[in-house]
């Protein structure tokens, strides 16, 4: 009775993933033969198996049932499969990195087999006799390509270079895989961003984002209307359907009410795009942080003339406004226990320094002392008036002066109290350090701070708020944490540290933030 309600019932909210398995009909029989449940075979995972049946999707535990029918895996043989889709950027050097991280950790052999131009095998297998334990069945596309293969039920895990849409999660959900905006259903593996590049004569040494977003959108053709040559600009960007592409227009051309242009030069590799790039030297475009190769990176700037360079660490802090996480996203059913332990190893201390060596940026925290912190200084001076008196400013010098700033920052969706998606991250990471004890007998500050429009007394207390919120956030996933053993507090400065000017949307973005300083 017990085996046939966890089949029939329990195991609606249960599900495999496994590389798809030629669809057979297949008749699972518990060993006393009193229930059956027949049904076409959609995966077995080595452990649970997946049926499409009259009631609807069954997940059945393997260990309790025998299987006929010519859809039966060998059990002796059984290798697990995973299939990856979507972006080039992660498919081509980052998963490589960390499957062959994963397999040296394990004590395994990782051998990469050719299927086609675009596709590609890693088979694991043991060192000491060879036997295959996992294999990574990859399909090497796009952002867009990748989604679509998870809903044709065709790829287990989707490497992708922005958030799922509305109508993917919709589709998704309806299919039966969850609600994939759930903390659950996506990891961030690393930290990628959105970087303008030129050649390296090019003449321009900065540019607004407004400018940019001009650019793009057709409104500004020549060099000339940047202080150039008169020359027409040759814009680049990456393929239709990419992550970056479509992360560059939510977060740069959207926000100015601009659409993009056409007569683009599209490169489905980054790494094409920056030599396209180099080798014209009225061109621009929008690359891959980690793949701009020869290109000159521009830093971006304001009105207000803050400026805003993109490198590791002000792309860990999400000072740099364009970042753009590079996400494992993964529906809602079991996965292979090789593919579990894979997910686990991503995360780890050890994953983090073969994320670094592979060129892009890790997500293990940093610390950043006060006199490295010259630039922000320097800003928070200069915008000191009626609305931040020097003595404001005396008393954020005063309670930072003693801490470290770590690298793990909080920020939030446009008009939302939610954290974005790098944020959610970090939240994740800061519980696990807690709980493991990282920053026992020390004192963690959550620092609330704002954008300057409004009131700064109101704004100091917005600041303060989403700190709270922070931090309750943390301790929430933190399940497991001694508060006994570290101290953990909450501060606000309002808009006393401005990171870029309140004169543009991204500027405002960049400013609302919580930062978490140690001592």
């Amino acid at each position: 009775m017990f085996w046939h309600r966890a089949a029939a019932f329990a195991a609606l909210i249960l599900f495999v993933a496994a590389r798809p398995l030629l669809a057979q009909d297949v008749t699972l029989t518990s060993p006393d033969g009193a229930v059956e449940v027949s049904g076409t075979l959609l995966g077995f995972d080595g452990e649970f198996y997946r049926l499409d049946t009259k009631y609807g999707e069954l997940t059945v535990d393997g260990s309790g049932v025998s299987c006929l029918g010519p859809g039966c895996p060998n059990l002796t043989d059984y290798v697990a499969e995973l299939a990856l889709s979507g972006s080039s950027t992660m498919a081509d050097v980052l998963l490589p990195a960390l499957i062959e991280g994963f397999a040296l950790r394990n004590g395994w052999r990782a051998t990469r087999e050719t299927r086609g131009p675009r596709d590609f095998d890693y088979k694991l297998s043991r060192g000491d006799n060879g036997a295959r334990m996992a294999v990574f069945n990859f399909r090497v596309s796009n952002t867009d390509e990748g989604f679509a293969d998870l809903l044709a039920n065709e790829a287990d895990l989707v490497l992708a270079l922005r958030e799922i849409r509305p109508d993917e999660r919709q589709r998704a959900f309806e299919a039966g895989m969850g609600d994939m905006t759930d903390r659950n259903r996506s990891k961030v593996l690393a930290l990628d961003a959105m970087v303008p590049v030129v050649a390296p004569g090019n003449p321009l040494r900065q540019i607004s984002t407004s400018d940019l977003a001009r650019i793009f959108a057709g409104e500004i053709l020549s060099w000339a209307d940047l202080g150039g040559p008169d020359a027409p600009i040759a814009l680049h960007l990456p393929e239709a359907g990419s992550g970056l592409l479509q992360a560059m227009e939510d977060r740069l051309l959207r926000p100015a009410g601009l659409t993009l242009t056409e007569g683009v030069a599209r490169h489905a590799r980054s790494g094409d795009l920056a030599r396209a790039v180099v080798a014209d030297p009225f061109a621009i475009g929008i690359a891959s942080f980690a793949e701009t190769g020869m290109a000159r990176v521009l830093p971006l700037t304001g009105a207000c003339g803050f400026s805003l360079a993109a490198n590791r660490r002000s792309i860990k802090t999400e000072d740099y406004p364009l970042v753009a996480p590079m996400f494992l996203y993964m529906p809602a059913r079991r996965l292979p226990k090789v593919a579990r332990e894979f997910l686990l190893y991503v995360q780890s201390p050890a994953a983090q320094i073969v994320i670094r060596r592979a060129g892009f940026v890790d997500q293990a925290p940093e610390r950043i002392t006060v006199d490295a912190q010259g630039d922000r200084l320097a800003n928070a001076i200069a915008s000191a008036g009626a609305e931040v008196p020097l003595e404001e400013l005396q008393r954020m010098i005063t309670t930072l002066r003693p801490l470290t700033r770590l690298s793990t920052s909080f920020r939030f969706e446009t008009g939302s109290t939610r954290p974005d998606a790098q944020s959610r991250a970090n939240i994740d990471q800061l519980a696990r350090a807690l709980e493991i004890g990282a920053f026992d007998a020390q004192r963690l500050l959550f620092v609330g701070f704002s954008d300057g429009d409004g009131p700064a007394e109101g704004n100091r207390a917005i600041a303060l708020k989403r700190a709270e919120a922070v931090r309750d956030a943390v301790l929430v996933a933190a399940k497991t944490v001694d508060l006994d053993r570290v101290e953990i507090g909450v501060e606000a400065f309002g808009e006393a540290l401005p990171m870029a000017c309140d004169d543009s949307d991204w500027g405002r973005q960049v400013n609302r933030r919580v930062e978490v300083w140690l001592r």
